[in-house]
């Protein structure tokens, strides 16, 4: 086991601290002003209020931008679930030409810029799809988030099929289980935490992606992001920008600290 000097230990915790403080701050910062009596973003907040907060309650075009967040990335969990926890079982029970080749086009749209995955799927429904009569609107955002979110599935499934123990399946169908009885009742089982993980990961990426939503999202559909980044233009506007702020906030928190637990659970 590796002993740090003293001096050493403390180091590292300050730089730690300093590092959680940079990237922490300016999220407290959002959810104190989220509670500011002031009309524009300042620190020290001149005085406490919920004025913004009960604004935000009555805002139709944040409640909707909000309901779209929701059913995008539940849309897109529940593609990248059944894809990734498919393409991980394939790749690590099968053996067959290419399997190298699936799994780096499997991983590569989490790598690729936004951007970049934004404009082809952009070009791809208009100058490809829209000519021959299909139109994708609303599911094609949604086709287009579970893209680079099938990778978290992807990962953490494949991550505990390596671990399993081939014996128990074997087993259960020796005493007469058949296919879908042992994977309901012995395979499912031992890597239930990892799926749920890797689809609460999907969900929270979905629920707070930009960059492809802009090229992808049909006129006048905005999720939350989307609003946010329009709101943005309104100085006037700033303090009902940090409410929406902070919920998204929560909304990525939860997922994700759920996530880990169930990954820590499965270890």
């Amino acid at each position: 086991m590796l002993r740090l000097a003293r001096k050493t230990r403390i180091m590292l915790g300050l730089f730690v601290i300093a590092v959680l403080a940079f990237i922490y701050t300016p999220l407290l910062l959002v959810v104190a002003n989220s509670f500011s009596s002031a009309r524009i973003s300042a620190w020290p907040i001149p005085g406490f209020s919920l004025t913004w907060w009960t604004q935000a309650l009555t805002e139709t075009s944040l409640h909707v931008a909000i309901l779209n967040s929701i059913i995008t990335a539940t849309g897109a969990t529940i593609i990248a679930s059944v894809l990734g926890a498919l393409v991980a079982f394939a790749l690590q029970r099968y053996s067959f030409f290419g399997r190298d080749v699936v799994n780096l086009l499997v991983i590569l749209p989490i790598a690729l810029p936004g951007v970049v995955t934004g404009v082809a799927l952009s070009n791809t429904y208009s100058n490809i799809l829209g000519p021959i009569g299909i139109q994708l609107g609303y599911f094609g955002m949604i086709i287009a988030h579970g893209t680079f979110c099938i990778v978290m599935v992807f990962n953490n499934v494949l991550a505990r099929l390596r671990r399993m123990n081939l014996n128990l399946e074997e087993a259960s169908m020796d005493l007469g289980a058949g296919i879908w009885q042992t994977f309901r009742l012995v395979t499912f089982p031992q890597f239930r935490s990892a799926f749920i993980a890797g689809a609460l990961l999907a969900f929270a990426l979905s629920f707070d992606e930009v960059v492809v939503t802009i090229f992808t999202a049909p006129p006048g559909v905005d999720t939350l992001p989307l609003w946010i980044m329009n709101q943005m233009g309104r100085p006037n506007e700033a303090s009902l920008v940090n409410v929406a702020a902070t919920v998204l906030i929560l909304v990525s928190f939860v997922p994700v600290y759920f996530s880990q637990r169930l990954t820590r659970n499965d270890e």
